[in-house]
């Protein structure tokens, strides 16, 4: 059954079965998603506490000699009172004393008889950072769904949360089959490929936060197929390419059709990679993609990433677009919709110079592709493009602005 890609993708989500829940330390935590909501267990700061290195003072005692007498640290559990005509002097992070109204830095006194001189121009709380202005207890701290990064991580630690609940990583498997591939670690003869589809699907999906097994390569045969599919069943995901289009032989789909496998789609219409399938097996979802290496890759951040984050459980698994303009005039064949691949600068999208289904230089040059209307013949100059990212460590080769 040929489809649309609006409705594979809706096949995606609706056989898409999210992954069950562990517990882990929040430092193995990093990149995981969050199965539960997260709360506050106190307030941040825990206390009021001085924003500088300084002196507590009282604004009543603006612009005079006040005497200085104690010295209250970070960490110091003082019980210090503040009188007026009295200075406390106090460091950054140190609990601010009862009778304190504000914290004059140090570097805006002045030395006098058994203390320091005050600046005129006091104000009430002045550097002084207020219990509970960051975080307040048992406000929402994480939603379930949000994927943990380095500084949601710093949430947690700031609560002492030592133990979250996490959805499990997606376990991805591939194996190769055609008796004219070899893998990269093998010989080949004038005769034979080398397989990038299998190196490129296992990198991109550990990149995705999956866990990946090869599982190896088949031969073209019956037997061999249906040997690898049972070792990859226990995966949430099977990733395979080639052997699905007109003239390939037919083994791959009779071997998966021998485990009863449900089809929901063989083909889309989409330019490169109409021969692209979606079924599933249990609870094992099959995608099998096209053998030409740079259709195999675009299809796979389309379908294959969706399926990834489906099965995440993050609140963010559809894909989103980048508003840009064409940075020159390109020219394509109307009748399906194309994934053209291309480099996003931050303003605007240059399609590749040159690229085809079977090609494998192209993406790796690439850090983004647009999807183009089937009725589009032409893409002019400045015209409004939504622009998919693939890799964005969003650098530049040359030092810009920042500001």
């Amino acid at each position: 059954m040929s489809v649309t890609i609006l409705q594979a993708l809706d096949f995606i989500y609706k056989n898409t079965k999210i992954k069950a829940i562990q517990l882990l330390p929040i430092e193995q935590a990093l990149g995981f998603i969050l199965a539960e909501d997260i709360y506050a267990t106190h307030n941040l700061p825990p206390f009021d506490n001085s924003a500088m290195d300084g002196y507590a003072v009282k604004i009543a005692d603006a612009g005079k000699c006040v005497k200085v007498k104690h010295t209250i640290f970070a960490g110091d559990d003082s019980s210090e009172l503040l009188l007026s005509g009295y200075a406390i002097k106090i460091m950054t992070g140190a609990r601010i004393p009862k009778g304190c109204e504000c914290i004059v830095p140090q570097e805006e006194t002045k030395e006098c008889e058994d203390g320091v001189t005050l600046p005129t121009n006091l104000s009430l709380s002045k550097h002084i950072r207020l219990c509970g202005e960051d975080i307040t207890k048992e406000s929402l701290l994480l939603q379930k769904g949000q994927r943990l990064q380095a500084h949601q991580i710093t949430l947690l630690a700031s609560q002492g949360i030592s133990h979250i609940k996490v959805h499990k990583k997606p376990r991805v498997a591939l194996f190769a089959s055609g008796n004219e591939l070899k893998m990269h670690f093998e010989q080949v003869e004038s005769h034979q490929l080398y397989n990038t589809n299998t190196p490129t699907l296992f990198a991109r999906a550990e990149e995705l936060g999956c866990e990946v097994e090869f599982i190896g390569t088949a031969q073209d045969t019956l037997e061999d197929l249906k040997m690898h599919i049972a070792n990859a069943l226990e995966s949430d995901l099977i990733v395979t390419s080639g052997g699905a289009s007109v003239g390939d032989a037919d083994f791959t789909k009779e071997a998966f059709s021998s485990f009863d496998m449900n089809v929901f789609f063989d083909k889309i219409e989409i330019k490169p990679g109409k021969p692209t399938a979606l079924g599933k097996i249990g609870d094992t979802l099959i995608l099998n993609l096209p053998g030409n290496p740079l259709a195999c890759a675009l299809n796979f951040e389309l379908f294959g990433q969706s399926i990834i984050l489906a099965l995440s459980g993050t609140n963010e698994k559809y894909l989103n677009t980048i508003d840009a303009k064409m940075k020159s005039e390109y020219k394509l064949k109307k009748g399906r919709i194309s994934l053209v691949p291309g480099t996003f600068d931050g303003s605007s999208f240059e399609p590749c110079k040159k690229f085809a289904p079977g090609m494998v230089s192209p993406l790796a040059l690439s850090n983004s592709y647009i999807m183009v209307d089937a009725s589009i013949e032409v893409l002019k100059k400045d015209e409004k493009v939504k622009v998919v990212p693939i890799r964005f460590s969003f650098t530049t080769d040359k030092q810009k602005s920042l500001l």
